[in-house]
Parts: structure tokens; sequence; C-alpha cells
């Protein structure tokens, strides 16, 4: 199972966040917490992993918690570093940067930002980090709680997609996406859900 992290700053207006640290917001907390409640209530993880970055530890943190069992870190869940493009808005970057960004939302599988990774990093280490999901926790279902670049990357993997395809898949904060493994390969069940988001606590 397939989870990105709660709401934080920087995603409306939209900037690029990437390797920067953030908390999750009022808004973010919530998300986790009725994405812990529905996991819970339809699933029974065996165990929770998250990326390194405190927005998906804390997400993480309520999905474990919720069903009552560990969450652990697993470094290759990680996102895009944007390097010089980090912390910038979308419209900066556009302004700065015109050819460059309209790669990015053109053909993103062709881009490396300046000091930091391509998607082709990024879709390595995600599904690295499946890899060792499937060997490691074979018939058990396991929630691994990742980043929008990453997950995507994931999912376009999953679903046998380029990784020009990249814009073809939404990632919503705490959208929930569930995959089976099995024999004959990777088949995606359904895709960010997120519709526990609309509950009223």
């Amino acid at each position: 199972m397939l989870v990105r992290h709660g709401h934080v700053p920087g995603i409306e207006p939209e900037r690029f966040r990437g390797s920067e640290g953030f908390d999750l917001t009022e808004r973010g907390l919530k998300e986790a917490q009725r994405t812990a409640r529905r996991i819970a209530q339809q699933w029974r993880p065996a165990i929770v992993y998250t990326s390194p970055r405190r927005r998906c530890i804390d997400t993480g943190r309520y999905i474990a918690e919720a069903s009552a069992v560990p969450a652990k870190v697993l470094a290759d869940l990680y996102d895009l570093d944007y390097g010089a493009w980090t912390d910038k808005t979308h419209e900066e970057i556009c302004q700065a940067y015109p050819a460059e960004y309209r790669r990015w939302r053109q053909q993103p599988h062709l881009v490396r930002f300046p000091g930091g990774i391509s998607l082709q990093e990024v879709s390595m280490r995600v599904t690295d980090a499946l890899r060792y999901v499937a060997e490691t926790h074979a018939d058990q279902t396991v929630v691994l709680v990742g980043h929008d670049s990453g997950n995507r990357s994931l999912l376009l993997h999953a679903l046998g997609l380029p990784l020009s395809a990249y814009w073809n898949i939404t990632q919503t904060p705490c959208g929930i996406s569930e995959l089976l493994l099995n024999e004959s390969g990777i088949v995606v069940l359904r895709m960010n859900e997120t519709a526990h988001l609309e509950s009223e606590d």
C-alpha cells in the first residue's frame, strides 16, 4: 500500500520542496489521522515504512499507531532533490528558467535539476525499496509512506508506463494507492483514493 504524506507548507501555492524538511500543517495532521483510521478499518498491515523526511515519519506514525504495528524509516522512499530550484515557486522558476521549466512540464524524464537529481534516480531508489519489501514481507500487507514524485515513479513502474508519463498521475496528500504483488507481477488495485479525507472528525 502506498500513501503520500499529509499536507505541508509549499503545496498551495506550489513550491519545489523535495529534500527540504517540513512539518505537517494542522490540515496535514488531520489528513494523517483520517488516513490512519481508514487503513486500520480495511487492512491489517504488518509494518509501516516511511521516507526519512519528517512529514512522512509523522504521517506513518499515525498509521502505525492506529494499526498497532511498528513504523520504520526506509531510506530509499525518497523524493526528488530539486537542487537550486528548492523552495522556489513554480512561477519564480518559470520566469528565471523558462526553457528548463518548459522541459520539466513537457519532458520530465529528460530533466536533471541543477545541483539536484533526476526522475531516473528517484525511480531506481523507490523500485529498489519495493523489491526489498517484496522480499522481506512476502504475503503481508505493508504500508509505504512516501512523496509525490517517488510515489508517482513507483506507480508508473507498477503500471508498466515510462517516466515520460509522470504528469499523467496525481498524488494527493494522504491519497491511498493499493498494489498487489504476486508471481505474475504487480497489479494496481486502487490509485490515489481520497474519499476518507472528506469525513468529518
